[in-house]
């Protein structure tokens, strides 16, 4: 196993059962995601993209297979260490924010912090410097209504990097906004993986797929193609079997 892998996935199949019949969403998935990458992975309905989403997420787990997140084999956990993991190693980023309403910005940054237990000057200052990276210095007292689609995407995006987590999963980031919002949000995108930050995106948009140093294809359950942009020095062979 190497150090340099936040994400390895081996053989990993996800099977639904749906009254009497049995829907296979996932069919034998491998995968290495190296720190540090950039990662879209696109597929139309119904293709798993978000069964596969759900996993690397730890908020659901595979039928049969292994994963492993940044070194830690997600089985062998209990559902408090789960829920730990997703707060300590992951950050997410969702089409329609998930701000709470009431709370301003700052406080929305926060959340993470206060399930983690850090003290209250902890927690504003690691929030505020999140959203002063992310632009929003000048917005950290708003509500969530006082602030534009793109802003409160920025929002969601401080928010899941407050806690330096080893891996942001974002699924369909920017469904919700117009094009200059768009572009507002995958240029953070961009500054966070210059940065050395590890970003997997799922998206049906070209546009957002574009920024991806690597795009993985998905057909109903199975990757069909995994393509790595033209400045890639890999891709990374998949590691033996994990015992």
């Amino acid at each position: 196993m190497s150090s340099s892998r936040v994400i390895q996935v081996r053989g990993v199949t996800k099977t639904y059962s749906l009254g009497a019949i049995a829907v296979q969403a996932l069919r034998g998935v491998s995968l290495d995601i190296e720190r540090g990458d950039f990662v879209a992975i696109m597929g139309s309905s119904g293709s798993g993209k978000s069964t596969l989403m759900h996993i690397l997420g730890c908020i659901d787990v595979p039928t049969e297979g292994r994963y492993l997140l940044d070194g830690v084999d997600v089985r062998q956990l209990d559902d408090d260490d789960l829920a730990d993991v997703r707060n300590r190693k992951i950050g997410f980023v969702f089409q329609s924010y998930n701000l709470v309403p009431r709370t301003n910005a700052l406080a929305n940054v926060e959340l993470p912090l206060a399930y983690a237990r850090l003290s209250r000057a902890d927690r504003r200052r690691r929030a505020t410097a999140a959203l002063t990276a992310l632009g929003m210095s000048d917005r950290m007292d708003h509500l969530p209504s006082e602030l534009s689609g793109g802003q409160q995407q920025r929002v969601a995006i401080a928010r899941a990097i407050v806690t330096n987590p080893a891996l942001i999963l974002a699924d369909e980031p920017t469904g919700n906004l117009d094009s200059h919002s768009t572009a507002d949000v995958l240029q953070a995108f961009s500054d966070l993986n210059d940065e050395g930050r590890t970003i997997v995106v799922i998206t049906h948009e070209a546009e957002v797929a574009s920024l991806a140093r690597r795009v993985i294809h998905l057909s109903d359950g199975e990757i069909v193609a995994d393509d790595y942009g033209t400045d890639a020095t890999y891709p990374p062979a998949l590691t033996p079997e994990l015992s």
